[in-house]
């Protein structure tokens, strides 16, 4: 049985991906407000729902 070889050329590509600085506040902003709203509501649930249980 021969083996064949194959001569491949392989090409590299890197790509840069450049994060706008306005882009990363808006969504540390956006997921801050997740977070503040989410702990809002634990709040509320667990001073005036839990005890009235």
């Amino acid at each position: 049985m021969p083996i064949q070889q194959r001569n491949m050329d392989i090409e590299e590509v890197h790509v840069e991906k450049r994060i706008n600085s306005s882009q990363v506040a808006s969504t540390f902003i956006k997921y801050a407000a997740y977070v503040i709203i989410t702990l809002g509501i634990l709040y509320f649930l667990a001073y005036y729902v839990l005890p009235k249980l």
